[in-house]
């Protein structure tokens, strides 16, 4: 059996750190391993402890998950950051987006929702609906960063992709986990992933969130074709 996600929660709010504990030691392959009630104290317990996944808050006292997001994007590139909102209209979650996150979760989120995220992000899957994300490009889109520097090979995607990778793109564009992409493209999941990874390195995209805005930027995919999830 392999080794359990690693988890450490971070929220102002004892009593939400508490339920979110509870959901996840429920689970015989999430593992919480600490805690913090702000940002500076979220970047000590990741620095100590090495998770793999951070529920991360964003408004709170001292220092919010914005900028812990940053300092650990930074500092930490392989432990993936789960943003808890309370809204999905909240600027401060697309903030954190903007930031490094690799997508937000409401926090009246549902038990198998919340597990399902923690999963999807150590899997390297955007936590991130479509319906989102249409709703953070209408909100905030002329102030997100380029995802592709003007010039750049990523830019012609029709020579930069083969025909395979731009499947998986449109596919991630619609906000399927590499699991269903393997399944509707009759491929593994690992190959899935081997594809997902090549698709980032020629968008040049930071991460899965940043190659979904650029799909949809670049009308890949409209829309009305995506499939919330």
């Amino acid at each position: 059996m392999p080794d359990p996600i690693r988890v450490v929660l971070v929220d102002d709010e004892k009593l939400i750190r508490l339920g979110f504990r509870l959901v996840l030691e429920a689970e015989p392959d999430l593992e919480v391993v600490g805690e913090a009630s702000d940002g500076a104290q979220a970047i000590e317990e990741v620095r100590m402890l090495r998770p793999d996944v951070v529920l991360m808050d964003v408004r709170m006292p001292r220092m919010d998950g914005i900028e812990a997001t940053r300092q650990l994007v930074a500092q930490h590139p392989v432990t993936r950051i789960v943003v808890l909102t309370t809204f999905d209209l909240d600027e401060y979650a697309f903030a954190a987006l903007r930031a490094g996150a690799s997508g937000f979760l409401l926090k009246d989120a549902h038990p198998h929702e919340l597990t399902a995220a923690i999963r999807a992000a150590h899997g390297g899957d955007a936590v991130l609906a479509p319906r989102v994300t249409r709703r953070m490009l209408e909100m905030f889109g002329d102030r997100l960063p380029d995802t592709v520097p003007a010039g750049s090979p990523g830019v012609d995607l029709p020579s930069a992709l083969t025909e395979r990778e731009h499947e998986v793109f449109v596919a991630m564009a619609r906000g399927l986990t590499n699991a269903e992409i393997g399944a509707e493209l009759f491929v593994s999941e690992s190959t899935v992933k081997t594809h997902v990874g090549r698709v980032l390195a020629k968008l040049g995209a930071r991460d899965r969130v940043h190659a979904v805005i650029l799909a949809h930027r670049m009308g890949i995919i409209p829309d009305d074709a995506s499939s919330g999830v």
